[in-house]
């Protein structure tokens, strides 16, 4: 037991560390760019997010569908179909990298889909196209973390990510003020990092240190794992993407460049936020998918209790700190130091981030729901906190309460979704229970 403690806490801590360093891509971006080029540079920024989204969450996708049924794999002793899903993997990444490499061609035809205006266009196309040709690097680094950290390594998929976010970090400012290269800077110095990690995770393989092995060919019929397994951790960046191209449309239409600047401090602060949740998911999902490999349910519903605790205390300290400190983390991405855009960012906090205990919970189940090759309510929760309430949600109470109505949509629509998957999780428990009844009433007539 004290074993079983002692992991958990090396996997989850070691996880919850990595995703911070991811979204530190974006959000040094943020204050860099807030302090460089003003409201108008936020806001374009925020507007270019949702396509990060997408190229990260599809890397997620394949990297968590791939590695989860890798460990299952290797638990099973199957170390030949362990090779066949990485090898599969990559090949897969390699086609949808393609598949976004075009789309730079389009970058300006995108930043007007996404709302960008005479004074934002500029700095969001270039950030768009900068940000599509490094998505190779994006879509590998991803499915090669979640491979390592599933191969029993996740101190290196830790250091993969850290890694590339410091020297984001280090990059953003020289380029940026020293060279002034406004957002081409930013935006090339967030396409370094990812590079970074991959040569991290690359070097698990290299040095021989690695559970897994190219094969010769690709087996098409595997990438069913990809999709299946990995469509929760798709959504749940696409569902950022979403949420931000909404908000955006909404703010725009009631307070202008301004509301979309300060839902980008929010927005910004929200990776964090979310990070530190998927931190502990799939830092516990390892070990849950190993449990299941195992067939030890004991052990996995210990392994969730644990991670559950951990959510929501987590979850309880981050708004804590938000709503004390609302006023000194919008102040930070105030560039340029306005009113209107301080007040309303600080608003915003407060009612935004009511969610992060159901987010928190919503996050946790459905990584354990995949881990457990369950893709079925892992797909429903997913959908329905990512797109289904989600975005009637944000427009109603926009129609009933502006921009108030605006920042109450997220916290409202993650507690219909926290009650639907309290539902699942109800469910699981007294199917479980009946199984066990059914079980012993059968040993009881064989006896």
């Amino acid at each position: 037991m004290r074993g079983e403690k002692k992991i958990f806490a090396r996997y989850v801590s070691l996880s919850v560390l990595g995703m911070l360093g991811v979204s530190c891509y974006i959000l040094a971006d943020t204050f860099f760019v807030s302090q460089g080029m003003g409201t108008d540079g936020l806001a374009a920024l925020n507007l270019a997010i949702p396509v990060y989204n997408v190229v990260y969450g599809t890397g997620m996708m394949l990297g968590v569908g791939g590695a989860t049924r890798y460990c299952i794999c290797k638990a099973q002793g199957d170390n030949g179909g362990a090779d066949k899903i990485f090898t599969s993997s990559l090949a897969l990444a390699a086609a949808v990298s393609a598949v976004f490499l075009s789309f730079a061609f389009f970058s300006g035809a995108l930043a007007k889909l996404l709302g960008a205006d005479a004074r934002t266009y500029a700095m969001t196309e270039i950030y768009l196209r900068v940000l599509l040709l490094f998505s190779p690097a994006f879509v590998f680094n991803a499915v090669l973390m979640c491979f390592v950290r599933n191969d029993g390594a996740p101190h290196t998929a830790m250091f993969a990510t850290l890694s590339g976010s410091f020297l984001n970090i280090l990059l953003d400012y020289v380029f940026i003020f020293p060279c002034k290269m406004g957002m081409f800077g930013a935006v090339l110095a967030t396409g370094c990092a990812p590079v970074i990690g991959l040569l991290f995770s690359a070097s698990h393989i290299w040095r021989g240190r690695s559970g897994f092995r190219l094969c010769r060919s690709v087996s098409p019929a595997l990438w069913r794992y990809n999709f299946l397994l990995g469509f929760p951790a798709f959504v749940e960046q696409m569902s950022s993407a979403v949420v931000i191209f909404v908000f955006n449309f909404l703010f725009l239409r009631f307070a202008g460049n301004t509301g979309v600047a300060a839902y980008g401090v929010i927005a910004n602060v929200s990776l964090v936020v979310l990070a530190l949740f998927n931190g502990i998911a799939q830092g516990v999902q390892p070990l849950l998918s190993e449990a299941c490999g195992k067939s030890d349910n004991l052990a996995g519903r210990r392994l969730f209790r644990s991670a559950a605790a951990v959510t929501l205390c987590v979850a309880a300290a981050v708004y804590v700190l938000l709503a004390v400190f609302a006023s000194g983390v919008c102040w930070v991405f105030n560039g340029e130091h306005s009113a209107a855009m301080q007040e309303m960012a600080e608003r915003g906090i407060r009612l935004y981030f009511l969610a992060a205990p159901f987010a928190g919970w919503n996050i946790l189940l459905c990584a354990r729901f995949s881990a457990e090759q369950k893709p079925l309510p892992a797909h429903i929760l997913s959908l329905l906190r990512g797109l289904v309430f989600i975005v009637p949600a944000a427009f109603a109470m926009a129609a009933l309460w502006a921009e108030t109505g605006i920042w109450l949509a997220f916290p409202v629509s993650e507690a219909f979704a926290c009650a639907v998957s309290a539902g699942f999780f109800v469910f699981g428990v007294l199917r479980r229970g009946r199984k066990k009844s059914l079980k012993k009433q059968t040993q009881g007539k064989g006896l």
